[in-house]
């Protein structure tokens, strides 16, 4: 590798933590905002906390000045570099200013602080700070910070930052605002908006009676899409004061939204700032999804001002301190605000589809990770939804009322400070005597458990014995596995589905043995009910799980059981389509669909979801070399064949749940519409495109008509073409329409789908500074495998050309693409060298940022 490829920065390893020198009691920051030149003034004071020298971050960052109680210092008093400012000598307390210029307008990483439409925000988590001022940016140094700000009255008339308003006007064209936050807080938690917003107002008052001033602020012509976005921040406030007795703790919680963001959302203390994805809602254009994406990251944003932000975590390997935890209290309220069995379905759904086969490939690595060279690349699903279930599996053991004992002790334990995984596990072991210490190896230890079981019943002792197995498969930089505490919740059925007993085991060992004393033998044992822990069950027969799917009274455990059943039946089918035989509907299959939609009243939420064969990603996970071709063709011929074989019961469910408001986002409303468009989606696939087409042309609101037109862009012909035709025209100015326009096209079944996405990658609306764009078009498009994994290698040579283009502009973004590769040993040898080739490519490129290098040289090793 030449010179110039190497990434300029050296593995961070959680072995080598030491704490600050440093540490900062008050930092005040004087911001003079202009787009290409904003001087940023900052005065830190300082005490020891131990040996060692002044080392402040601080990346393209222009010096000014810099003075030391008052006395300005040459440069023999300091060493200045690319990354850091350096003070060898100190007084054990000290007050350090400093004046950098910085150019906001030119920072397209949007890490820091940058230009997006009408003005300026920030981003500091994980270590945007440094790209503002310098100061040690790192989560341990937590300091009060008081914000005063001035700008150009009539382009940026609102400024923002945390805690509490002070004061504001307008002096000489300039408006000014000063803020002071009360709370010490971490770098990566500051945050600072000027722009020319409006808000929505509203007003909380907490359980012990303070009134609590809300805004929502957007572009002008927005504030009638933030009715949901305010109605999910009270409902959040009023949940963690009942739940979890968390009460918000400043006098103002504002929440701005801006295009260009990199994630969801980010939850600066007092003023969180929104992706508009995640805030803008109506019926108009909105679908029920992203109504309920809103509820969803509202709610997790605002739990963070507990857990994240009243207790942060001392470094970065401690992420899912705050984000698992975080992830978990947005889980359980969204089960509360809607079907508990529903989202328990949606979370395990995206668990297995991401984290899972993370876990299984060359990107695995544990919840806490040892080393990092780039802390963004470790923002994943294993931090966050693997993290929630540790957390999860902590309540599972100990129950709900330990649980929130322990919650509180861990709140009252670290609150104003920066804490550890082990701190949480010390709240939580306080609150029972149950021997939490094994719960520890989650954290890391990489990769998905795999759990096997015996049975057996003696009939002289009316003793059935049920011996559990685990096993983890090694993970890079692990070959050996250590046996893991997993709580096993387990329920014993007769015949007709009735419990002749229940609890949850804890499974310790490599292998375990129970035994229970019955009066008669069981049917069935229904294993992880609930799914009380993140592995993978072995060993159901075909006979059981369709027994379990049919009478298992854990909803969770009986869609499981038919997603499995189903899996087997479509696995068989792409081995018989690999030799030259074609499909043919499985019986137990067609019953079962049969079935659902015969009782479908009864949860229609529950239905839709049950409907959904498993994904195509998934079906791959389960195959020893991937044969991306056979699998749609025969997960599409089955789609087909139950649409044609249940097209009256399908037509009979499409007509009978069409009662639902078109504005109505109601839990069951949602359900009515999902199980509707479900129908739909069989009934096209029948060949029913008409259906679609009317549906589309009729759709009182977005859910509807995008589904209509998500089955339309399945077909090829005049219908398809007039239909996105007519949705471009209709929101071309909307921009988080239009992501759904390129979204739906590249997820689709069509024949044509590559050329279309080909097409669309220069189209005039693909914006590259746009995260959003890129992930509707191109994250969507590698979320397709059929067309992803073309074997023309078109999709991949597609995907390492965006990599490289948005490489030089935004590292993040670029670097969570090339995870598309990841998995390329898996395939056949012709699409291993194709996939192989792109990463090459990847890693060949002169000044490949740290980002992007560290995952593809992963995917590669």
């Amino acid at each position: 590798m030449a010179d110039g490829q190497t990434p300029t920065r050296t593995p961070v390893n959680l072995a080598d933590y030491r704490p600050p020198a440093f540490l900062v009691d008050k930092v005040s920051l004087d911001f003079e905002l202009a787009p290409e030149a904003t001087i940023v003034h900052a005065r830190l004071q300082l005490r020891r906390n131990a040996p060692g020298p002044l080392k402040l971050d601080g990346r393209k960052l222009e010096l000014l000045s810099i003075a030391l109680n008052g006395e300005a210092l040459g440069d023999n008093r300091y060493t200045l570099d690319a990354n850091s400012l350096t003070l060898p000598e100190l007084p054990d307390e000290a007050v350090l200013e400093t004046s950098v210029r910085i150019d906001p307008a030119a920072n397209t990483e949007l890490s820091g602080l940058y230009m997006s439409g009408s003005g300026f925000f920030t981003q500091c988590e994980p270590e945007g700070f440094r790209k503002i001022t310098f100061f040690p940016d790192r989560p341990d140094v937590m300091a009060r910070y008081h914000v005063r700000m001035r700008a150009d009255a009539d382009k940026f008339p609102i400024l923002l930052s945390n805690g509490n308003k002070l004061a504001s006007g307008v002096e000489n064209g300039k408006a000014y605002a000063e803020w002071e936050d009360p709370h010490p807080k971490p770098s990566y938690l500051f945050a600072l908006v000027a722009a020319d917003l409006v808000a929505v107002k509203d007003e909380f008052t907490t359980a012990s009676g303070r009134k609590v001033e809300l805004g929502v602020w957007v572009e002008r012509g927005d504030e009638t899409r933030c009715d949901h976005a305010m109605g999910a921040l009270k409902r959040s406030m009023k949940w963690d004061e009942e739940v979890f007795g968390l009460e918000y703790d400043l006098d103002i919680f504002n929440i701005a939204a801006v295009s260009d963001f990199n994630a969801g959302a980010m939850e600066n203390k007092g003023l969180n700032i929104f992706n508009t994805a995640y805030v803008l809602a109506d019926s108009h254009t909105a679908t029920d999804a992203d109504f309920q994406n809103v509820e969803r990251v509202i709610a997790h944003e605002y739990f963070h001002n507990w857990t994240g932000d009243r207790v942060t975590c001392r470094d970065w390997f401690q992420l899912s301190l705050k984000e698992g935890l975080t992830v978990f209290r947005d889980q359980q309220y969204m089960s509360d605000q809607f079907s508990a069995a529903v989202k328990r379905i949606a979370d395990v759904r995206l668990l297995r589809a991401t984290q899972f086969r993370d876990d299984a490939g060359p990107l695995a690595h544990p919840v806490r990770p040892a080393s990092y060279l780039e802390i963004n690349n470790f923002y994943t699903t294993t931090i966050y939804e693997k993290g929630a279930e540790i957390v999860r599996m902590y309540r599972t053991i100990i129950g709900p009322e330990a649980f929130r004992r322990g919650m509180d002790e861990y709140i009252a334990k670290n609150d104003n400070s920066a804490a550890t995984v082990e701190d949480f596990w010390a709240a939580m072991q306080s609150a029972t005597d149950i021997d939490l210490k094994q719960l520890m190896l989650w954290y890391g230890q990489a990769g998905t458990p795999e759990v096997s079981f015996d049975e057996g019943w003696d009939e002289s002792s009316n003793t059935f014995t049920l011996t559990l197995h685990q096993h983890t498969a090694p993970t890079p930089g692990q070959p050996e596995k250590q046996a893991l505490l997993i709580p096993v919740a387990m329920a014993l059925l007769d015949e007709k589905g009735a419990e002749l007993h229940a609890e949850t085991l804890l499974l310790r060992e490599k292998s375990q043995r129970f035994d229970f004393e019955l009066k008669q033998a069981p049917k069935a044992v229904s294993l992880f009910r609930h799914f009380s822990a993140p592995v993978k069950l072995k060993g159901q027969s075909r006979e059981r799980l369709a027994f379990l799917a049919a009478h298992d009274g854990d909803l969770f455990n009986r869609w499981d059981a038919l997603q499995r059943y189903a899996s087997a039946v479509l696995l068989d089918a792409v081995a018989a389509h690999q030799q030259g035989k074609g499909f043919s509907l499985d019986a137990g299959l067609k019953d079962a669909i049969a079935a659902i939609l015969a009782d479908a009243k009864r949860d229609p939420a529950f239905a839709a979801e049950a409907l959904v064969l498993p994904m195509e990603s998934l079906l791959a996970d389960d195959m020893e070399v991937v044969d991306p071709d056979a699998i749609h063709a025969v997960r599409q011929a089955a789609r087909k064949a139950l649409g044609m074989a249940l097209k009256a019961e399908f037509q009979a469910v499409y007509d009978g749940f069409a009662g639902a408001a078109p504005e109505d986002v109601s839990g069951v409303a949602m359900g009515a519409r999902a199980l509707r468009n479900a129908a739909l989606g069989y009934l096209t696939a029948a060949g029913e495109s008409g259906l679609a087409a009317t549906q589309f042309a009729k759709a009182g609101n977005m859910t509807e008509r995008l589904a209509a037109l998500a089955c339309l862009v399945d077909t090829q012909g005049a219908a398809r073409d007039q239909a996105l035709a007519a949705f471009y025209t209709e929101w071309q100015s909307t921009p988080l329409v239009l992501d759904k326009w390129f979204a739906v096209q590249a997820r689709s079944n069509a024949p044509d789908t590559l050329a279309r996405v080909q097409a669309l990658a220069t189209h005039e609306a693909m914006d590259l500074r746009n995260p959003n764009r890129v992930r509707a078009l191109i994250g969507a498009f590698t979320g397709n495998p059929a067309v992803f994994h073309d074997a023309s290698g078109a999709g991949y040579k597609l995907l390492a050309d965006f990599v490289l283009r948005l490489d030089e502009t935004n590292p993040q973004i670029a670097a969570r693409l090339v995870t598309a590769l990841g998995h390329w040993r898996r395939f056949d040898a012709s699409r291993q060298g194709l996939m192989k080739a792109e990463l090459e490519r990847i890693l060949a490129r002169e000044h490949l940022s740290p980002n992007t290098y560290e995952l593809a040289a992963k995917a590669l090793a």
